[in-house]
């Protein structure tokens, strides 16, 4: 029984040591994400987003357009869930002094829509909704006493809204005049 128990012990000793050497493996990363960011950046500065592209429109159509600014490396024209496109497009080139010639494309026709074009801004992690923040929209208002508000106060006293649906209530038979 002893036996046995040491050879358990020194099994999972052995296992340990093999998991504590992937682990280390996958953390001694060489900057790879942050060398990812590096060239997501620099492929940013390269590319342009097109808006108001007609639903018709291919991507080769596109590459063919902005040809004369310079070399078009990539063309991507998003999609929704059901493959439909959303009427925009990212265009990359492979130099990013073609940005500002593209740029100079806005307002010309494709299918006879004007393209709006503009440099692509590179997306920055947590800033959602302009970078208001949580929520960003509407809220309870302003609490000037800093304390969680109870249920039993208005949020009106605070100078927000609230949930509430002004005077008239839900159905829209509330209201003035309407006796039930």
């Amino acid at each position: 029984m002893k036996k046995r128990l040491a050879a358990m012990e020194e099994e999972a000793l052995k296992l340990k040591d093999e998991a504590n050497a992937i682990g280390d493996d996958m953390n001694t990363g060489d900057g790879a994400s942050g060398a990812a960011d590096a060239d997501r950046a620099e492929a940013d500065s390269r590319s342009v987003h097109v808006g108001g592209v007609d639903y018709a429109t291919t991507p080769e159509e596109l590459a063919k357009h902005f040809e004369a600014c310079g070399t078009v490396n990539r063309v991507t024209i998003l999609t929704d869930k059901y493959d439909n496109p959303k009427g925009f497009a990212y265009v990359e080139f492979l130099e990013a002094d073609a940005v500002q010639n593209a740029i100079k494309l806005t307002d010309t026709e494709i299918h006879g829509r004007k393209l709006r074009v503009s440099a692509k801004r590179t997306n920055v992690p947590g800033m959602k909704q302009g970078g208001r923040g949580r929520g960003g929209r509407g809220g309870r208002g302003f609490n000037p006493y800093g304390m969680m508000m109870m249920p039993m106060m208005m949020p009106h006293m605070f100078g927000g809204r609230g949930r509430g649906r002004g005077r008239s209530g839900r159905g829209g038979r509330g209201g003035r005049g309407a006796p039930y």
